[in-house]
């Protein structure tokens, strides 16, 4: 519809009308066939002569259409579009209409019968807007998806909720460790306690809460995005222990254990500048750089 001159190709794969899922309407095709048949007959009463043919692509879908040459003069381009403005609409309002016009469909059989189907005569508000809308109430997807699986969030943001969650499960430790003696506070590494989504969820205020709700998992999504920090299992949140991680296979091949041993840091390190005990893991052992001196 978008001009006479207009040419196309269509390699049909998932099975979709115009308006949600396509629905089986012959038993004796299988499904793949009476699908390509639709995406035929949808080629004819949009005025082309399809063709057909089959790609050398490694699929079990590999069977295009082709439109190339029109079956009317240009002439007939406003008749044309009605009836493919007529064609949409009984899709819609008629889904159980069946049509198998493979062989020996001609588009003036199927422009009488459309109209014959439908029961009425072209609605006038779509006759005066079939020029501009194609489709009325159809919704498509947006240019731009929105990204909202906390990724885009704002980075002050993010570490803002980072260190007030790490902060609160490092405080639920604090009494118990007034008792510890000095030496013992001191050698050991304080990995907080664990608190459960809803615990930490009822220590947020609104509006955190509240731009949190907006995207996809949440609370739970950012928690587990900041990997570094945090460890998410069972639905309870804990600090991640790095001394805990199960180191790389031994079997691993000598290129790849050398190159990992190589790796460059080019991110700092949260413990090192922000848990009270420093990080768990040396220098030279952690994956992140303590001080912006060991950045690459």
């Amino acid at each position: 519809r978008s001009s006479y001159s207009c040419c196309y190709f269509v390699l049909p794969c998932c099975f979709f009308d115009f308006h949600g899922k396509y629905r089986r309407r012959q038993s004796k095709k299988t499904q793949y066939r009476e699908y390509l048949d639709f995406v035929s007959q949808v080629g004819f009463v949009c005025g082309f002569h399809v063709e057909e043919d089959c790609l050398r692509i490694p699929s079990t879908k590999r069977v295009c259409l082709i439109g190339k040459n029109r079956t009317y003069p240009p002439v007939q381009c406003a008749l044309i579009d009605k009836q493919i403005t007529q064609y949409i609409h009984n899709r819609q309002t008629c889904p159980l209409v069946t049509h198998d016009r493979r062989a020996g469909f001609n588009h003036n059989d199927a422009s009488d019968n459309v109209c014959k189907e439908a029961g009425t005569e072209f609605p006038g508000s779509e006759t005066e807007t079939a020029g501009r809308i194609w489709m009325p109430g159809f919704q498509p997807r947006e240019k731009v998806e929105q990204v909202r699986n906390c990724a885009a969030l704002p980075r002050d943001f993010v570490d803002d909720v980072v260190l007030n969650v790490a902060n609160l499960l490092l405080n639920a430790t604090q009494e118990k460790s007034c008792f510890n003696t000095h030496s013992a506070s001191m050698s050991t590494w304080n990995q907080g306690e664990s608190l459960s989504l809803k615990e930490v969820a009822e220590h947020l205020n609104k509006e955190t809460l509240k731009r949190l709700k907006s995207e996809y998992g949440g609370l739970q999504t950012l928690l587990k995005n900041s990997h570094q920090v945090f460890e998410v299992l069972n639905g309870r949140v804990h600090i991640r222990d790095w001394r805990k991680e199960k180191p790389s296979r031994k079997n691993k091949p000598e290129v790849k254990r050398r190159l990992s041993a190589e790796a460059f840091k080019t991110r700092l390190c949260w413990f090192f500048i922000h848990h009270p005990d420093g990080c768990s893991l040396p220098s030279e052992s952690c994956p992140y750089a303590h001080g912006t001196e060991e950045l690459r």
